[in-house]
């Protein structure tokens, strides 16, 4: 696909960290940008620095999502490219021993719950409602394509640490649910394709002390440092505009393997 300025695109979590790399990145090849984020500060002050649009959307809600696709829709038109971003995550045991009265406790399932609806169905829930957006384009170049959806996995889909057991399960459903999207869509002319991040340098980390960060840096076995942001946004890009990119997982870790803590 080719990257200009008649073309759109959504990026979810596109207010910070993954999501705010990949739309700086986009937009400076000219692309549209819409942000879709529950942070309405830095949201709004990033989707004015690229003259894009920010829409504040929850993504476990089927309403917010319509709201948010119709207000960027109506702002920038309808989008080629979705960029997955949006999730989080917890660490809890599956069930454990209180260090204080040796009582047993198991992982709340209420919070197992909320994680599968932000990361995966959620996920699954932009594709969808973006996917059949991309249905009503025309077709462009030789072959035919309509759009490209990226999603944001990581690698705890195949190495989850302890207390990672929503989180993975949430990630291993992003990757294995990205083939049979791409045979879904394949008539259509949508790729589908999805990264699996290591250890990166964003929000989430940035709170973290100095000596912590530097650990993790250093179980990195090449580069030994944290990802960069923009990093994550260079491989997006490449599978954006390689148009035989189609139906992959992609790790992009510096070759960690994660520790079983």
């Amino acid at each position: 696909m080719n990257l200009d300025n008649t073309v759109s695109a959504v990026i979810t979590g596109g207010a910070s960290g993954l999501g705010a790399a990949t739309a700086r990145a986009l937009a400076a090849k000219g692309v549209k940008v819409a942000l879709f984020d529950l942070n309405k500060e830095k949201g709004e002050a990033l989707a004015a620095e690229l003259g894009g649009v920010f829409c504040e959307v929850n993504v476990t809600s089927d309403e917010s999502v319509d709201a948010g696709f119709a207000k960027s829709r109506a702002a920038i038109g309808q989008e080629r490219i979705l960029v997955n971003c949006a999730g989080t995550g917890n660490a809890i045991k599956t069930a454990s021993r209180s260090k204080e009265d040796g009582s047993i406790q198991h992982f709340p399932i209420d919070a197992f719950n909320m994680i599968i609806q932000i990361n995966l169905v959620g996920t699954f829930r932009c594709i969808a409602k973006s996917a059949a957006g991309m249905m009503t384009l025309d077709p462009v170049g030789e072959f035919g394509e309509r759009g490209a959806i990226v999603n944001t996995a990581s690698v705890a889909a195949e190495d989850g640490q302890m207390g990672q057991a929503s989180y993975s399960a949430s990630k291993a459903g992003v990757v294995g649910m990205t083939l049979p999207i791409a045979r879904d869509l394949m008539a259509e002319g949508i790729r589908v394709n999805t990264i699996l991040p290591g250890i990166f340098n964003t929000p989430l980390l940035a709170a973290a002390p100095d000596n912590v960060k530097a650990a993790l840096a250093a179980s990195v076995p090449f580069p030994k440092r944290l990802g960069d942001p923009a990093e994550y946004a260079n491989l997006a890009l490449c599978m954006i505009e390689t148009g035989y990119f189609n139906g992959e997982d992609v790790r992009l870790d510096g070759a960690i393997r994660m520790a079983p803590r």
